[in-house]
């Protein structure tokens, strides 16, 4: 009797619904978790048939021995995606798991099904599958233009994880869309009519910077005339977007771990700690990973940032995407510059497609705003564009045999410093050669180690 206390304890605390019913489907007993997933009181279903939840997971039969539920037959049933139905009609999707009861002697005396709530994925799951079918690829989303595989991928987890607060760090080329992937983060998101405050961690020195995020009170350092609140209470209730995380100083790194482990900020200045409610976004287009080798980035606060990575594709890995992306550029020219251009001609989306784009959709945006100053109307030609990129030629591009031994020495000499850890007589060692050789392939290869201090 003891043990069966502490079962019913375990039952009432658990967050899914639980159910027991007889042999004959009439339910016995319930906890809480059930009565809040159905909308019906304990009251309302012990004593009534299973059948007023209407699962649609339930198969009935026909058995010689009474027993009309399929489940008696099978005797389990492992995570059966069902739907029932709650005592306002509303349709509630579950995940079932079910399994008979037998008594000392071995005999079925009803059975226990555990019902789990799956609406919000379902709902989630619908909302994705509509972006796969609904998606304007004319307008885009959220104003990231692309229809390529890696694009819809992107929307996808995008549309997951701003259902949540979870840290997401978003890295990619410079160029790709960082902030946008940000913002359509946020807009997709519960906080959507909170702020969205962006702050370019590599734009402002230390002191700047941790005034910027945290705010300061009046006299906390020269020129502080005034309290001035931070990035972080601008943007309480909302999103904060750190731009360039990888470039924050290691003293700014350490506040701003401690801020996102407690969940509470001080002006500076000011010891009196300020509760905030912030999701945090960040970006980079560094590997934060090698930094962290180098000791130059805190690894515990990588893996705070870092719960839920999305890569932005580089315009390379989506050149199915650049018809569609000179398509909306040359729009969004015409109705700034009131011209009539119709488009390109097939000899520059030749030129187009080849180039590689260093730069990503930010220099294929400022090609296509360069072209529209010099086409007056109708087609943009090769003579329009930039001539680094109408001279190009992708047969020019490939480097000569004496190009890539030129490349292999080099990747070979910057991976003997890697081991070497900067040692110049070391990496020598490795490589079989003078450390004065080393020197001199490091002049030829411009290569220059970061300083220590």
């Amino acid at each position: 009797m003891e043990n069966a206390n502490h079962w019913e304890t375990i039952i009432e605390i658990l967050q899914d619904g639980v159910l027991i019913v007889d042999t004959k489907g009439m339910i016995t007993a319930v906890n809480a978790a059930a009565e809040r997933l159905t909308g019906y009181s304990a009251d309302e279903m012990v004593g009534n048939s299973c059948r007023i939840l209407n699962c649609t997971g339930c198969k009935n039969t026909h058995r010689n021995d009474g027993n009309w539920c399929g489940l008696f037959a099978g005797k389990i049933v492992k995570s059966k995606h069902c739907t029932i139905t709650g005592k306002d009609n509303k349709q509630i999707f579950i995940l079932k798991n079910a399994s008979l009861i037998h008594d000392s002697n071995g005999s079925v005396v009803g059975a226990v099904e555990i019902l789990t709530d799956i609406s919000e994925s379902m709902r989630q799951k619908s909302k994705i599958d509509t972006l796969r079918k609904n998606l304007n690829p004319d307008e885009g989303y959220h104003d990231l233009i692309g229809t390529s595989p890696a694009m819809r991928h992107m929307f996808e987890l995008i549309e997951s994880v701003a259902q949540s607060d979870a840290p997401v760090m978003i890295q990619g080329e410079s160029g790709t869309g960082k902030e946008l992937a940000a913002m359509a983060i946020h807009e997709t998101s519960p906080r959507r009519d909170k702020s969205f405050i962006k702050v370019n961690c590599a734009a402002l020195n230390e002191n700047l910077l941790e005034s910027e995020l945290f705010g300061h009170v009046k006299g906390a350092f020269t020129g502080a005339d005034r309290t001035r609140i931070g990035r972080f209470e601008a943007a309480d209730g909302g999103s904060l977007f750190l731009d360039e995380i990888g470039d924050i100083p290691p003293a700014i790194q350490v506040k701003l771990l401690r801020v996102l482990e407690s969940g509470v900020i001080e002006r500076v200045g000011d010891h009196r700690p300020i509760p905030i409610d912030v999701r945090i976004i960040t970006a980079t287009n560094k590997n934060l990973e090698y930094l962290i080798s180098q000791g130059q980035f805190r690894e515990d606060l990588f893996f705070r940032i870092n719960v839920f990575p999305i890569c932005c594709p580089s315009l390379k890995e989506r050149q199915e995407d650049i018809a569609l992306l000179i398509q909306n550029f040359i729009q969004h020219g015409e109705r700034k510059g009131k011209k009539r251009i119709f488009g390109v001609t097939p000899e520059v989306m030749e030129k187009m497609t080849a180039y590689p784009w260093p730069g990503n959709v930010r220099e294929l945006r400022n090609t296509i705003e360069y072209a529209m100053v010099l086409c007056h109307e109708g087609f943009i030609g090769v003579n329009h564009l930039p001539p680094k990129i109408a001279i190009y030629s992708a047969k020019a591009a490939e480097p000569p045999a004496d190009m890539k031994g030129f490349q292999a020495e080099k990747q070979k000499l910057l991976e003997a410093l890697k081991q070497a850890e900067g040692n110049q007589t070391e990496a020598a060692k490795l490589l079989g050669v003078s450390r004065i050789t080393v020197w001199k392939r490091m002049k030829k290869y411009k290569i220059k180690l970061a300083s220590s201090s």
